[in-house]
């Protein structure tokens, strides 16, 4: 059933749900995680009650397969895709009550919410993403600058941007408020199947058609991690909330999950029969599911975040050995950007172990050094170099028009950026080691009550 490459007895397959009749395309769980929702080709959404012993619900209303399939983050709706050319709005209750969304001219391949469950995100085959007001239940804004059928498209965890990704081989970063793109990576070996922001929004997840499973980091318009695990196309990506982690669904029938800290595979799960079309984890982490061709919906239980925290401090003091932090006004991403596997990308079987992918790290032997450099950054250096241009006369060498204290004053302002730009930095690690530390806190706390809770009730049962 399952091969992993560790010394841990998990994940472990706990459930498994069958009562789709085609395969299942996507599955999602609830804010709360007591249900899961899939979606299948048999036209039907189906609505697990995760306690034991309890009924599922199948909703109709789609006249075709369905592809997506998600939750509110408020947990009152439900949203649908389908190749029946709408998205439709669920109260996810007995009755399964629906509403469509018309605007596509083409099968609708993915639904998402934004953070506020305000608006909703599709991408469909007739080449546009189209934002949706939950409100009034109409389009807002499309976006048509895909040439070819658009697979997904995903909202930022603060909602400013969308990511979405399509057969024309490139992957689009928009910038909502002012409803243009800001980023268009390009990729010649294949097209993204699906496409996700990390849980910092600092990242995306590609998972290809090419087999591998890319994570670049939008601010620098870098590629970090190229994972080349599977021995087929990638067809869904989910990342852990904690953002250490990775699991994957692949057409060669299995579920892998990538520790993004170490740059490694940890585990390969065999339990579907076929294809697997999704997966995902659940809110807190502790479960994660899978649906596949095989018609099948599997529920895993995972235990990720059991670690010593010595141990789990060692990981994460990797993140404060990082390069130089880009300039502020590289942040966002302006410009079209092809990568350079030979350059950029970590294989994950034979590649060194990078940082989280919420850290810029280059790809060289650099990780012994402690001291950030003293020079200004290759960003802000190329340029100050293009600024000295401007002002060169042929001829002559020395800027012509910028008095000596002008020009002094405006390297003194560059340093104090540069400075600043890397405390906020070194505070977002120390943030990060902050909230591991609260979280194991309160894990701890946890097993205290459960195992107080089990002494009371054996000392009572006796």
């Amino acid at each position: 059933m399952m091969k992993c490459f560790s010394k841990q007895e998990d994940p472990i397959l706990i459930r498994h749900f069958k009562g789709h009749k085609d395969a299942v395309t996507c599955v999602a769980f609830s804010p709360n995680t007591k249900v899961l929702a899939t979606s299948s080709l048999d036209r039907f959404l189906m609505i697990w009650n995760l306690r034991p012993n309890s009924k599922a619900f199948r909703f109709i209303g789609h006249m075709e397969g369905v592809t997506s399939v998600e939750f509110s983050p408020d947990g009152q709706l439900l949203a649908s895709a389908s190749q029946d050319r709408t998205a439709r709005l669920w109260i996810p209750c007995i009755h399964g009550e629906s509403t469509p969304l018309k605007g596509h001219t083409a099968p609708v391949r993915s639904v998402n919410f934004s953070h506020d469950s305000q608006f909703l995100v599709t991408a469909s085959n007739d080449r546009s993403v189209k934002v949706w007001s939950i409100y009034s239940q109409r389009v807002l804004l499309s976006l048509s600058q895909h040439t070819h059928w658009v697979r997904c498209a995903k909202y930022s965890p603060d909602g400013r941007l969308i990511v979405s990704c399509s057969e024309d081989k490139t992957v689009k970063i928009w910038d909502v408020r002012n409803r243009i793109c800001v980023d268009n990576i390009i990729d010649r070996d294949g097209f993204a199947n699906y496409v996700d922001f990390d849980p910092d929004g600092t990242c995306i997840a590609c998972a290809g058609s090419d087999h591998t499973v890319k994570i670049w980091d939008i601010r620098i318009n870098k590629l970090l991690q190229n994972h080349q695990v599977h021995r087929a196309a990638v067809n869904y990506t989910s990342f852990h909330p904690s953002g250490n982690y990775l699991i994957t669904a692949s057409t060669d029938g299995t579920v892998k999950i990538i520790d993004l800290l170490g740059g490694r595979l940890l585990y390969t799960l065999h339990g579907h029969e076929g294809p697997v079309l999704s997966v995902a984890f659940a809110k807190g982490g502790e479960t994660f599911a899978s649906g596949g061709v095989d018609t099948q919906v599997l529920l895993w239980k995972t235990n990720f975040d059991v670690f010593k925290y010595k141990k789990l401090l060692k990981k994460h003091m990797r993140r404060i050995q990082i390069d130089e932090p880009p300039h502020l006004l590289d942040i966002y991403p302006r410009s079209p950007h092809r990568h350079d596997v030979k350059t950029q990308s970590v294989e994950a079987k034979t590649g060194p172990s990078l940082a989280h992918p919420s850290i810029s790290q280059e790809v060289v032997n650099n990780e012994d050094s402690q001291e950030p450099p003293a020079s200004p950054s290759p960003t802000m250096s190329k340029r100050m170099s293009q600024t000295e241009n401007k002002y060169l006369v042929h001829g002559l060498d020395e800027p012509v028009g910028i008095s000596p204290v002008l020009s002094n004053a405006l390297e003194h302002i560059v340093e104090q950026l540069d400075v600043l730009t890397l405390t906020i930095s070194i505070l977002e690690q120390r943030l990060t080691l902050t909230e591991d530390k609260l979280k194991e806190c309160l894990e701890n706390q946890e097993k205290i009550l459960i195992s107080a809770r089990n002494e009371n009730e054996q000392y009572h049962g006796w």
